[in-house]
């Protein structure tokens, strides 16, 4: 898939919604932000969103479902930004620089994201197995990889390679490194594997 594709994709409006839905749901995002700034998120539960929110139960599950829901939500607006600046930002991560360099300027940044954002990423994506497999967000991010990948290294499989750079940015595999070798060497790995993968 080329970027334009991908462009016109992730940039189509989404359906409208009733003015009090919508602001229910800004009620409810809000108040699990400030929840899980103060608690932690697994320390909240779907009751106290709705308690803080002023909304009822049913609102708030009809809406999202669980939990992981509630936290997709929460990352959807985070991915968008990233996504716009891979389509239409500056380089190194936007359009405009080498395969090469895009590839791990992309890395770096998906880094930054994953760990400004780690205990929601390891919400979503262990909400079920292979959670983190079947999102939109991360068949973007494959599909950007890909396509750069295809560029650099037209031998090898691109989809594959995609994938194994996409590994190590795994939210519960970045908190495991982190506990381990400390945040900063977490933060640096996938760079580095990039890197190697470009020499």
């Amino acid at each position: 898939m080329d970027e334009p594709r991908l462009l016109q994709i992730f940039r189509e409006e989404p359906p409208k919604e009733r003015a009090d839905a919508a602001r229910n749901r800004e009620k409810v995002l809000a108040a699990a932000i400030k929840l899980f700034r103060e608690h932690g998120v697994d320390n909240v539960s779907m009751d106290a969103v709705a308690a803080e929110a002023g909304v009822g139960k049913g609102t708030l599950f009809r809406r999202f479902g669980d939990k992981s829901g509630l936290v997709f939500a929460l990352l959807d607006n985070k991915e968008k930004v990233l996504q716009e600046a891979v389509l239409a930002g500056p380089p190194p991560v936007g359009p405009g620089a080498p395969a090469k360099e895009r590839i791990v300027a992309f890395v770096e940044a998906y880094a930054g994201y994953l760990f400004e954002n780690i205990d929601l990423l390891r919400v979503s994506e262990t909400s079920s197995p292979g959670a983190r497999y079947r999102v939109g967000a991360y068949r973007f991010w494959h599909a950007h990889l890909r396509m750069l990948l295809a560029e650099v290294r037209p031998a090898d499989d691109p989809a594959v390679l995609a994938h194994a750079l996409l590994a190590p940015l795994g939210a519960e595999h970045a908190a495991a490194v982190a506990a381990q070798l400390g945040p900063e060497r977490a933060r640096t790995e996938s760079s580095l594997l990039a890197q190697a993968l470009m020499s």
